[in-house]
């Protein structure tokens, strides 16, 4: 197993034949030799913890921001979304949904992030931070319905499952194109500031994104403008089938920021208390005019890719049962036990009742009508439907009318 993720053989090797099969200019061989020495960025980027998998607070964990009752909550927001998650899938494999995409093992990261950040700030996500829609607000129902694509849909059955918004918690659109939110991030603060506006923006990626040019433009927009955005890489050692030594030469992502002169910091990514103190710094250090923070969180994406995804074809289990013993919520569950905040009946009961709530709100979903309304087809095109597209809507309702099964172009005749 490659541990925390470092870089392989492979990225080294062939970084190494790359630069001189193309003649390139060579620094002298001793500063050459100590840029390459193995393990020398690992140093340079620590990986910043508070508590270890036993759930104690370590030595030189310094202080904790967050209360008790705050981190109770936070660990049942992530009890909840891995319960959801579980659910989700088993509905999927049902036929009950087309599509699930969920975060199992990754909850710390998503929380940690979204829970440092205020209701003035402006989350845009990747696809697996379902958890920061709910946590900001997002009814449960709501949630829900998206992935049913139904009546109470707030995308209006446009989106595949899995890509919410909610405007109320300023949670912007998840997309599926890789890296494309990380400009739109950084327009979106730099345009806050533009107007005096003190916002914040937090935008998540994989660390496959950083392969992408969306990445190099935002952060390299974000560094000459200094503007206050918060870059979060999910590093989950997996980009679908790709794994993170074959994505990059880098031996961490978080040393990438200093390419393009920012502020980088690389976190356990399953230390609840480590990535919310660390997302507190960054959003200080943006509030205050410093710039952004290149924000890595090395965690591991114990399921596969999606449910469209077997990840036994490319990936030994050997690899995966270390991390199993590294559960975020396990550890939190340990903590908040140390601390005598949570013992096991009051942890049963609390699971007992994300159940509840997870079954209540689904038979609410499901109790909508199966499609959007009919002129939601037309609707959000322009301010007004035009006169065209009424009179396209009217031919479909009395083609509808003549006929129901134009409605469902996958009818059978038979």
């Amino acid at each position: 197993m490659r541990r925390e993720h470092e870089v392989g053989s492979v990225g080294k090797r062939r970084r190494t034949e790359g630069a001189a099969a193309s003649g390139a200019a060579r620094a002298p061989e001793g500063v050459a030799a100590a840029a390459d020495a193995p393990g020398r960025w690992l140093a340079e980027f620590p990986l910043l913890r508070m508590v270890d998998d036993d759930g104690k607070l370590l030595p030189d964990a310094g202080e904790v921001e967050l209360s008790d009752p705050e981190v109770l909550r936070l660990y049942r927001g992530m009890v909840l979304n891995r319960t959801l998650d579980e659910r989700m899938v088993t509905m999927q494999r049902q036929g009950r949904i087309g599509f699930y995409i969920g975060s199992i093992g990754e909850e710390a990261t998503v929380f940690g992030t979204a829970a440092a950040m205020t209701p003035s700030d402006w989350i845009f996500p990747c696809y697996r931070e379902h958890g920061a829609a709910l946590l900001r607000g997002m009814p449960l129902v709501t949630f829900m319905c998206d992935l049913f694509r139904n009546a109470g849909d707030s995308g209006k059955g446009r989106q595949m499952p899995c890509h919410e918004a909610y405007r109320p918690a300023n949670y912007t659109s998840i997309s599926s194109p890789i890296a494309t939110q990380v400009p739109q991030a950084v327009g979106a603060a730099w345009a806050a500031r533009l107007k005096g506006e003190e916002m914040v923006a937090l935008t998540y990626f994989g660390e496959g994104a950083t392969s992408a040019n969306d990445f190099h433009t935002g952060l390299n927009f974000a560094s000459v403008r200094k503007i206050p955005v918060i870059f979060v890489c999910r590093n989950n050692g997996w980009a679908i089938s790709m794994p993170r030594d074959r994505q990059t030469g880098s031996e961490t992502i978080a040393q990438k920021a200093i390419a393009y002169g920012i502020h980088g910091e690389r976190v356990d990514g399953n230390d609840l208390l480590a990535v919310h103190a660390a997302t507190r710094r960054a959003r200080v250090r943006a509030a205050r005019g410093e710039g952004p923070t290149l924000l890595e969180c090395v965690t591991y994406r114990v399921e596969g890719h999606s449910t469209s995804d077997d990840p036994r074809a490319y990936r030994p289990p050997g690899e995966v049962e270390p991390w199993k013993r590294k559960d975020p919520i396990l550890r939190m569950r340990r903590y908040l036990s140390l601390r005598g905040a949570l013992d096991g009946a009051a942890d049963e009961q609390l699971r007992s009742e994300v159940r509840e709530e997870i079954q209540r709100a689904l038979a609410e979903a499901e109790a909508f009508p199966a499609k959007p309304p009919l002129a939601s087809l037309f609707e959000d095109v322009y301010a007004e439907m035009l006169p065209q597209q009424r009179e396209q809507l009217a031919e479909l309702e009395a083609a509808i009318a003549d006929d129901p099964r134009v409605a469902n172009p996958r009818h059978n005749d038979g």
